[in-house]
């Protein structure tokens, strides 16, 4: 199951589960679409992958299968 972490790795602004607009990449890493667009152009600076839409999650299931606490801010 995708972790869906709570931040972008660029910019450590607030990833929101069932926020539309952020990228992920095959080693989950996490990205809004706008850091992607003004600098990663597709592909993601920690494994190299391409960056993909990162599915959101609906309200319903994040009761069951919340949202990740764990950060991840790198760039």
């Amino acid at each position: 199951m995708l972790g869906m972490r709570p931040d972008c790795e660029s910019c450590s602004k607030d990833l929101l589960a069932e926020q539309a607009g952020a990228l992920v990449s095959s080693f989950e890493c996490r990205f809004y679409d706008s850091c992607d667009k003004d600098k990663l152009h597709g592909i993601c600076p920690n494994c190299g992958g391409a960056l993909s839409p990162r599915p959101t999650r609906s309200q319903s299931l994040l009761a069951k299968y919340p949202d990740s606490t764990e950060r991840k801010y790198i760039c």
